[in-house]
């Protein structure tokens, strides 16, 4: 696949999607959304696990403003309706995890974007920004979803009002994101985690997300039947009786993503 604004790479079920604008901090613009979003897509046939990261110093610094006159005069509900959501939504639909390797820093739409990944990994430098406010928006791309779901409503109005940074190490504490790691160790430590992911077990992988996705919305007696559901399913796996075999055999797994 050709792209203009990304590199797409795959290797050993990897597929590494790379923002690829340094000049500008991996600013989004239509083109970046939809190639992404194509990406993703493409990605969730193919591998067994995606990762999103940024060229240079920074993850995303969020919506390209380009001229201040035509930001001024864009139509936000429609690009957010048209190009954002199914981006986002791409992500979070993807048939296989999506880790984001925030390399540095992820600002308004970039932090929302970091944060709509199954698991986020961020280098001790980076960080995370609602920025919106700054210039009299709300927070977007998915950013009033999940900010409360993942850190609560307090610290979710906190970050959109004041649009402070938040460190990674922050941004660990609270819950936002997975795990932060040291710069030096950063890459080396996202590729064996990706690795790790691209190994497992994949068909169940992508029922754990559909469970944990569905749970905040069901009732307790939705959630176990879901689950019942789901799990029935991961029994007749390759992968199921693979793991059985190999937990008797006192063996690790060889699954193959069946």
């Amino acid at each position: 696949m050709d792209f203009e604004t990304i590199t797409y790479t795959l290797e050993d079920g990897i597929a590494v999607i790379t923002l690829n604008r340094p000049d500008v901090m991996n600013a989004l613009t239509a083109t970046m959304r939809a190639e992404i979003t194509h990406a993703v897509i493409e990605a969730g046939k193919t591998a067994r696990v995606v990762v999103l990261t940024g060229k240079g110093r920074a993850f995303c610094s969020g919506q390209d403003l380009g001229d201040g006159a035509d930001a001024a005069n864009m139509d936000l509900e429609r690009t957010l309706r048209d190009e954002y959501g199914p981006m986002i939504r791409a992500i979070s639909e993807c048939d296989v995890p999506v880790i984001s390797a925030v390399n540095g820093a992820a600002a308004g739409a970039g932090a929302n974007l970091a944060l709509a990944a199954d698991v986020v990994i961020a280098t001790d430098s980076a960080y995370f920004m609602q920025a919106f406010s700054r210039i009299g928006l709300i927070p977007d791309a998915g950013g009033t979803y999940v900010l409360p779901r993942l850190i609560g409503s307090a610290k979710a109005m906190g970050a959109s009002l004041f649009a402070d940074k938040i460190t990674a190490k922050q941004a660990d504490d609270w819950g936002m994101i997975w795990e932060h790691v040291p710069d030096d160790a950063f890459e080396a430590h996202w590729k064996a985690r990706a690795a790790h992911l691209a190994n497992g077990p994949t068909k169940a992988y992508h029922r754990i997300k559909q469970a944990l996705q569905a749970s905040m919305e069901n009732s307790l007696d939705a959630q176990l039947a879901l689950e019942a559901k789901l799990q029935g399913k991961c029994g007749g796996t390759r992968d199921f009786q693979e793991g059985v075999v190999a937990f008797l055999d006192k063996r690790p797994a060889k699954f193959e993503g069946r």
